[in-house]
């Protein structure tokens, strides 16, 4: 007998956590920019001495903020099996050091840009990625059209959880858990129609045309 769903991670935007920290009160691009920043020092410093100071910086971020630390892990999850199977790869590759350096520079960004989408509301954050998107205007694109597409990837991550959850937790009520087809092919299924409503609700509100 399968155990309660669980509940997936909510995702970028699905991630708000109210509050009155400094950095919830920081505009959204300050925070934005930070990030950029942060993610160029990231890849310009090399490691694991770096790594691990990039690292205490998130966290840092993440107690100023005061956000629950049970919601950050759970979103967390993904990025920290990705990064053990890269850093397991670069052990055997490159040696340790590198490994550390690439696990913990991964870790320490995906932390940090949660804490950023988790301090800033969904419409705040998107009202400043179009404003910072202005430029784009000069090789013809709409800042609103970005926005709306890194809005609508950021929507999307939930979802997709959510629907391989859904897909996991129905395989092993029968007993499928263990199977790979059970698993992937329902999921893949509802993605696509997923993909195909959002890309018709576009279309109906003549959004494709931009």
């Amino acid at each position: 007998m399968s155990g309660p769903i669980r509940p997936p991670w909510a995702g970028p935007l699905g991630l708000y956590h109210p509050g009155t920290t400094v950095i919830h009160r920081a505009p959204a691009g300050f925070k934005l920019a930070c990030l950029a920043l942060f993610a160029i020092a990231v890849v310009a410093v090399r490691g694991p001495l770096s790594a691990l100071a990039f690292l205490g910086v998130a966290l840092l971020a993440q107690l100023v903020a005061r956000l629950p630390w049970h919601r950050t892990t759970r979103g967390l999850v993904p990025a920290l099996l990705t990064a053990a199977l890269i850093g397991v790869y670069q052990w055997w590759a490159r040696g340790w050091a590198t490994a550390v350096e690439v696990a913990v520079d991964l870790v320490a960004l995906v932390l940090l840009a949660a804490v950023v989408t988790a301090t800033t509301r969904a419409d705040t954050l998107l009202d400043a990625l179009a404003r910072l998107a202005r430029p784009l205007r000069h090789v013809g694109l709409r800042p609103e059209t970005f926005a709306l597409a890194v809005g609508l990837f950021l929507r999307t991550i939930p979802v997709l959880a959510r629907m391989s959850l859904e897909t996991r937790d129905a395989a092993r009520a029968r007993g499928l858990d263990r199977n790979p087809r059970a698993l992937l092919v329902p999921a893949a299924v509802r993605m696509v129609a997923h993909a195909r409503a959002t890309g018709d609700a576009l279309a109906a509100r003549g959004l494709d045309e931009n």
